[in-house]
């Protein structure tokens, strides 16, 4: 474990698992989406996932919420596949919880919400992660920052007695990150020299730092690529060979996270949010967080992990709306924070963290260095979730999928992804 050190946040641009009673107050206050309010002893239902993997922030926060306040928050953990199915039910049934922790606005819900702005005015909240409508109202806020980084196993480089950059100051190319690797897997023996999640997310960042400007719609709505996305898809295939990179992953779904666990696995390209669980879950080796190869251009991708939303019709909305408010008061915040290992998602933010610090701002620094297009590109996708458009499944991934596994060329790849996004979302209004 490393010493707590304290860093400067700046510019980070965006079935039932059980539920948890937490006896918290009920004050209700102004501010909230109308409606008569809940007798004081009833519970804020609040549907979130996976707040026991990141430490159990969310939890803590409702008991020290309790301690102040007195109103009831009944937390509600459930699997994340399961969750926007959840809330879609619960909206048709006219039965939406008090508040929820989500991926993606839904339409389906999306006006049964309670406008944020009295939360995000005068605040340092990252609201270009926020989902807000053409008409202003802000519709949700993000929770946490999430990005996509690098992990290697340090017990192996320092083994096989490689050097690798350490700060966001260094650099190495994809060519000098994949000759270091495949140095280190030679001479420790280890299987595999890769793994990487099988995601449009990570794919998009590797596609960013090959200068690509990702996919986008013409004002006709047509999308189109530019040439450095060919040249990176032909490089990530390259990788996916079964001896540097275990084909199976992208093929088959296999879990690089548990691979990379195993220690038999050089490297793992994943996000932010691994920092927490590496820090519990992995004792047979050493670990750290490097800086994101370029090829050339210093990228990652970012945007917000989850959002909060308040659910308008529950007749708690000013409850809900005040612990929101409180939750995002800059002490409290920095307690969630350091409690579940999040990036903020309030600027400029000085957070403790427990270990790790200097991962946690690496990522920060990678976030910074970033080109506009990473921004540009997140701005339009929360758009498109703000006017209910998306895609089935996701063309992105799913036609590299098909390229990887030889059922079509690189050219026919980039054209039915193109013509997909096309079809599915055409032009912005």
């Amino acid at each position: 474990m490393l010493r707590s050190q304290k860093i400067r946040r700046r510019g980070v641009p965006g079935a039932f698992a059980g539920a948890v009673t937490l006896a918290l107050v009920a004050a209700c206050g102004s501010g909230g989406g109308g409606g008569e309010q809940a007798p004081s002893d009833e519970p804020l239902q609040f549907f979130l996932s996976g707040d026991a993997n990141q430490g159990g922030g969310f939890a803590h926060m409702a008991e020290k919420y309790q301690e102040e306040t007195g109103v009831t928050v009944e937390i509600v953990d459930i699997a994340n596949e399961d969750l926007p199915t959840k809330l879609k039910n619960a909206a048709q049934a006219n039965d939406l919880p008090a508040l929820a922790r989500v991926g993606a606005v839904d339409p389906v819900w999306k006006d049964a919400t309670v406008d944020l702005a009295p939360v995000t005015d005068g605040s340092d909240i990252r609201t270009d992660l926020a989902a807000v409508d053409p008409d202003g109202k802000v519709l949700s806020i993000p929770t946490d920052i999430t990005a996509v980084g690098m992990f290697i196993n340090k017990t192996l480089f320092d083994e096989a007695g490689v050097e690798y950059p350490t700060t966001a100051d260094e650099s190495w190319t994809w060519d000098e990150y994949v000759a270091a690797v495949k140095d280190v897997q030679q001479k420790t023996d280890t299987t595999y020299g890769m793994v990487v999640d099988q995601s449009s997310h990570r794919l998009k960042a590797f596609l960013y730092e090959f200068g690509s400007e990702y996919f986008q719609a013409d004002e006709s709505g047509q999308f189109t690529t530019n040439d450095a996305t060919k040249t990176a898809l032909e490089y990530f295939a390259s990788l996916n060979d079964d001896k540097f990179m275990p084909r199976s992953v992208w093929l088959s779904g296999d879990d690089p996270n548990a691979l990379f666990k195993s220690g038999d696995v050089v490297s793992y390209m994943s996000g932010s949010w691994q920092i927490a669980d590496f820090a519990v879950n992995i004792a047979d080796f050493e670990w750290a967080s490097v800086p994101m190869p370029q090829q050339p251009v210093k990228a990652t991708n970012f945007g917000n992990a989850a959002n909060i939303v308040v659910f308008d019709g529950s007749g708690q909305e000013d409850a809900a709306l005040e612990f929101v408010q409180w939750l995002y008061d800059p002490e409290n915040y920095r307690e969630l924070a350091e409690t579940s290992g999040f990036l903020p998602a309030i600027d400029g933010l000085e957070v403790t963290y427990e270990s790790h610090a200097e991962a946690f701002e690496l990522y920060n620094q990678e976030i910074a260095n970033s080109p506009a297009i990473v921004g540009e590109i997140k701005a339009k996708e929360l758009a498109y979730e703000i006017e209910g458009v998306s895609t089935e499944g996701d063309p992105v991934r799913d036609e590299t999928i098909r390229y990887l596994n030889g059922e079509q060329d690189v050219d026919t790849t980039i054209q039915r992804i193109n013509e997909q996004l096309s079809d599915q979302l055409g032009a912005l209004p």
